[in-house]
């Protein structure tokens, strides 16, 4: 039996809508991850956004819990229930149907013979302690001896302090006394007999400020059930990971280690982990999350490391998670295709990282065990900083390994030296609030629906001004300012999909003289709203007019569409878009590719954009359904929100994409196409920036400006014959110099810490990088840092071989004493100070810095 499917379909035929999962990354500035199926619908429960057509719904949500406020990572692959990434089945009603229905649905679904059937001696239900409507309806299905009344802290939900709330009723299912028998093995325990298997929500209620219960004009319904554990139940499993969900995965990584999954084992919590974060990490990467240093990028490499760490601790010593892929693309790629997709790039970006973390790892346990042999028990924060800082062990997964030891953590002292980062890390995700929610967007929405967009077909319309909102958002009759403004047709296009929302102009008709300026475009509820500033009021019949540089911006928009596709034929079909900007000077594409692309792979890329452009090939764009357009082979975007229709852009074969943004008519109207740079992003991401159009032109021109004033430095010598010269004479002037110093050159002698070369000193002359490879070459492992008087001003370098000391580590402590500052890679920094008179000091810190980290 397909659980996921018999539900939905159980709902559907009762009149809900059926929605597809939303990201796991939110459009919610207050949470990290997509933590539970009302997510999506969330603006709708709170009124912010309108009632859809039907008011009902049903969904199948990913959801994940690893970081914020719910977070389940620590209890994963220790309990038979716990999941980082888990799927929840849901029925939703807004304001239409309420208890009685949603009671009797789920009390059908749960009981009959259809659908899960399962016996009712072993159901129990929980209600609010408030709640006699609630318990007067589960009499109607179930005895009243098997309901159990609870508090708040039980059977009440709420979204925040304020906003709607109620209570909710639970449904368990007794997995049996013969099998679960501790004192928290009991209804209200925290044991596992009694499983709740889905949560009925009754949101009755709106909490105001002063914490008052106010009823709600129209009630509504949340429903979540989770799926992992109902097909636990239906198999017969009394642990999650013994179902089919997850046993493939404990049966490959038992034979990527060579011993098969024993329960009863002391090690098959590491089986169990592995298998429950291959899940999470597999939909991160499809979806679009890389790993990142901050945010949730950071909190997708703390589940991996965690991963890996298990790994290590069942014996590989080698990347084997990408391994798992296929497994999962076996079990869900059916349900969500784009794993099968995005399978090469997902092993891709997985192998890199566990290499990454593989480098590092042993080193960092055994600083981990040495520093536990004089650990009692309290762990030092130093040393977890140093784990996290150095070697790349996350926080989390040090508390993990000191759990398994029963040893506590001070954690003020690694708060000390992690505040700065975890606050900028926090900041990047929580963000600052959202326009929607406090601005009269719903209102106008409800009012006016969505307003027409016509620019695809012109650029100008007369028009008329349905509403405006001031700059907080507020609706008013009018503005002398700024403001925003909803035409009933308009031709400005809304920022989205990468392209830049369009500018341009308003022109009064009729006694309305003025003209305004229009500065955005964007979308708010699916309107089309454009910021204006001028004097504008409600009524007024206005000339739109899109601005000359839409044309620039739609050549940059059509040459990204033909740069995707050039990167998917020279460097493979894992390339997958990560991010993109369009306007009229640029363009910007992100790509998920492993390493940076080389000269070669570049100029073939430009070459294939170029040779697309002067072919002359006609853009066609035809609107028809999502799954139409999927079977064309066009290329849609995770995340991005389709209709029932949406609209595709091809270039031919060549380049085929869903896409809601204006375009070029042929390709040769892109004109000439550049890349101007390729770099990374993050780890696994690649960016390629690009001009075309009258902004290719204007740096042609610039080059050519450039090559002339090099002609004129050069006596219009040949500019490479040139260089090639002046070369030869810097190569002269080097030589003669070094024969100067050499007889000079100070003798440098190293000193020992703990075993290690170390060498503190100021030198007067000489190239002092070069006195540190020399120095390099001659110890196997030595920290040396070098200052140099410059008249009044000093040059620092430093080195490090073989030893846990990074070089820019150590010269962005050392730096600031002398008045500056610089960094540079783990092996080799260097700086630059203002105060050459406190080079003592400087040296004698270099040297503590030395004594506190060797």
């Amino acid at each position: 039996m397909d659980i996921r499917q018999s539900f939905l379909d159980y709902f559907q035929t009762r009149d809900h809508g059926l929605v597809t999962s939303s990201p796991l990354v939110p459009d919610d500035p207050t949470l990290m991850f997509t933590n539970a199926g009302m997510v999506q619908f969330k603006n709708i429960f709170t009124g912010e956004a309108p009632i859809p057509n039907p008011p009902r719904s049903t969904s199948s949500q990913t959801c994940l819990r690893a970081g914020g406020k719910h977070n389940d990572l620590d209890n994963v692959g220790y309990t038979a229930r716990h999941h980082t990434l888990f799927e929840m089945l849901g029925n939703f009603s807004f304001g239409d149907y309420f208890k009685k229905e949603a009671i009797a649905m789920a009390w059908e679904y749960i009981t009959d013979e259809k659908y899960l059937d399962l016996p009712v001696d072993n159901l129990w239900v929980t209600v609010h302690d408030s709640d006699d409507e609630a318990f007067e309806l589960w009499r109607e299905h179930i005895s009243a001896d098997r309901i159990l009344r609870f508090g708040d802290a039980d059977n009440f939900w709420q979204m925040g302090d304020v906003g709607p709330c109620g209570p909710c009723s639970e449904i368990f299912y007794d997995q049996g006394a013969e099998h679960f028998n501790t004192p928290e093995d009991k209804m209200g325990g925290e044991g596992d007999r009694f499983l709740e298997i889905w949560n009925l929500v009754f949101m009755q209620y709106y909490r105001d400020e002063t914490g008052t219960l106010n009823p709600l004009p129209k009630p509504s319904v949340d429903t979540g059930m989770g799926l992992e554990r109902v097909v636990a139940i239906k198999e017969g499993k009394l642990n999650n990971y013994h179902s089919s969900l997850f046993m493939p995965f404990l049966d490959k990584i038992g034979k990527l280690v060579g011993t098969d999954y024993d329960f009863d084992a002391p090690n098959s919590a590491s089986y169990r982990v592995i298998a429950d974060h291959l899940r999470s990490c597999s939909f991160l990467l499809a979806q679009g999350t890389n790993f990142d240093k901050e945010g949730r990028g950071y909190v997708l490499r703390r589940i991996m490391r965690r991963a890996i760490r298990h790994g290590y601790l069942l014996g590989l010593r080698e990347p084997f998670m990408y391994k798992l892929v296929d497994t999962l693309v076996t079990l869900m790629g059916g349900q969500y295709d784009y794993l099968t997709s995005k399978a090469e790039a997902i092993k891709t970006s997985m192998k890199l990282e566990e290499e990454r973390f593989f480098d590092t790892i042993e080193a960092g346990i055994k600083l981990f065990n040495e520093e536990l042999k004089s650990t009692t028990d309290v762990f030092d924060g130093e040393v977890a900083f140093k784990l996290y800082d150095t070697y790349g062990f996350p926080l989390d997964l040090t508390q993990d390994m000191l759990r398994e030891k029963d040893i506590s953590l001070d954690s003020d002292a690694f708060d000390a030296r992690m505040s700065a980062q975890r606050a900028q890390s926090k900041a990047n995700w929580k963000g600052t609030g959202d326009a929607v929610a406090t601005g009269d967007f719903k209102e106008l929405k409800e009012q006016f629906g969505e307003n027409e967009f016509v620019g695809y077909e012109s650029t100008t319309i007369i028009t008329k001004v349905l509403a405006l909102l001031d700059e907080e958002f507020k609706e008013v009759s009018s503005i002398d300012g700024k403001g925003w403004v909803l035409l009933e047709q308009t031709p400005f296009y809304a920022e989205s999909g990468g392209q830049v929302g369009d500018s341009g102009k308003l022109v009064g008709r009729g006694d309305l003289s003025l003209t305004i300026n229009v500065t955005e475009t964007k979308k708010f509820l699916d309107m089309n709203m454009s910021e204006v500033e001028g004097k504008l009021s409600v009524g007024d019949e206005v000339e739109a007019e899109v601005a000359v540089n839409r044309f620039e911006i739609e050549k940059h928009h059509s040459a990204t569409h033909l740069l995707h596709a050039a990167l998917r034929d020279i460097l493979g079909e894992h390339i997958s878009q990560a991010g993109s900007l369009n306007d009229e000077s640029r363009l910007r594409f992100d790509f998920s590719h492993p390493k940076p692309m080389n000269s070669e792979e570049i100029d073939q890329v430009e070459a294939w954009v170029n040779d697309k452009i002067s072919r002359n090939i006609d853009r066609k764009t035809e609107v028809m359904s999502v799954d139409d357009a999927k079977n064309s082979g066009a290329m849609a975007l995770f995340g991005e929100k389709y209709g029932d229709e949406v609209r595709v852009v091809s270039f031919s074969t060549d380049s085929i994409e869903l896409c809601g943004g204006t375009h070029v008519d042929r390709a040769s109207e892109i004109g000439l196409f550049m890349i101007s740079k390729e770099s990374g992003v993050s780890a696994g991401v690649r960016r390629i920036e690009a001009v075309c159009g009258n902004a290719a032109l204007e740096a042609v021109k610039g080059l050519r400006t450039e090559l002339v004033d090099i002609k004129t430095e050069l006596k219009n010598q040949n500019p490479l014959a040139g260089i090639s010269k002046l070369k030869e004479q810097i190569k002269t002037l080097k030589q003669e110099v070094q024969i100067a110093q050499s007889s000079s050159k100070k003798e440098l002698t190293a000193s020992q810490i703990n075993g290690t070369a170390v060498i503190v000193d100021e030198v007067e002359s000489g190239d002092i990088k070069e006195l540190i490879d020399e120095a390099k070459n001659k110890h196997p492992n030595i920290a040396i840092m070098l200052f140099q008087k410059k008249g009044d001003k000093v040059m620092i370098a430093c080195g490090s071989k073989e030893t846990a000391v990074k070089a820019g580590d150590w010269i962005k402590n050392i730096a600031p004493i002398l008045g500056g500052g610089g960094g540079g890679r783990p092996d080799f920094a260097q700086a630059g100070g203002k105060d050459a008179s406190k080079i003592s000091e400087a040296k004698e810190k270099a040297l503590v810095y030395l004594e506190e980290n060797l």
